[in-house]
């Protein structure tokens, strides 16, 4: 706790204190350009992962990145959704999982879980589609390789469950949406992109960098422009070397 308390001097006294502008802009309300969807893993910081600055990606938070198809459950997520899109007008969404996803894990153990944390088992049986995909396609997979395919596979299987939404399948149909499916790799900060045309994930495409997400916003009279991609800085984890994660057909 005494980390955290220094830690809200630091953010006052320095990080405040040096964006004085941004934050008399914020004030006055929200315009985040992607609703960035993970897991509640501490090991996973979208924010930092992206480079972003306060105020440029909505945030859902949650244990597996799930969102329960639409109707299926009372929780925060739907809402939070709908806010977004209507509210917001947030036209990118990212699904982001990532490595050693300690709910991947749970999913592989779902019945020794009701007992001991129940509310994590009724969570997770939201995910069960995942589970039950991973098991019929991939029977030859285990330990930790198994992990990773559920990791991958869960990513697009809440794609299908956002596009159950009235909003989301709305908004698709104008082409006024589009959805992003990440895996982020704890053990050295890559990310991968699933490209559905290839059917697998693979490094970000640099090509596109134009049409991506976090494309350079305009500027604001008054206050400068938060992290951009095109002023020249990077996202983390989307250099380097990383072999193509192909999932099933």
């Amino acid at each position: 706790m005494k980390k955290l308390i220094r830690g809200l001097d630091k953010f006052k006294q320095s990080y405040v204190a040096s964006h004085q502008d941004l934050f008399e802009q914020l004030s006055h309300g929200q315009k985040p350009r992607v609703l960035f969807i993970c897991c509640s893993d501490s090991r996973v910081d979208p924010a930092l992962i992206t480079q972003t600055d306060i105020g440029e990606i909505f945030v859902i938070r949650n244990a597996g990145n799930i969102i329960p198809p639409y109707g299926a459950a009372n929780g925060g997520e739907g809402g939070t959704l709908e806010y977004a899109l209507q509210g917001l007008d947030i036209r990118q969404i990212i699904v982001c999982g990532h490595s050693h996803c300690g709910a991947m894990k749970g999913l592989l153990k779902l019945n020794k879980l009701q007992a001991d944390m129940p509310l994590v088992y009724d969570w997770l049986k939201h995910a069960e589609a995942t589970r039950r995909l991973v098991r019929d396609t991939y029977p030859h997979c285990e330990g930790e390789e198994l992990v990773e395919t559920l990791v991958a596979e869960n990513v697009l299987v809440q794609i299908d469950n956002l596009k159950t939404y009235p909003v989301v399948r709305s908004r698709l149909h104008q082409g006024k949406l589009k959805i992003y499916g990440w895996i982020y790799n704890i053990e050295n900060g890559e990310v991968l992109a699933y490209d559905e045309a290839k059917h697998a994930y693979v490094k970000p495409d640099y090509s596109l960098i134009d049409e991506s997400p976090f494309a350079e916003r305009e500027a604001v009279e008054g206050c400068p422009i938060p992290y951009t991609i095109a002023s020249g800085q990077t996202l983390a984890g989307w250099y380097g070397e990383t072999d193509t994660f192909s999932v099933s057909g």
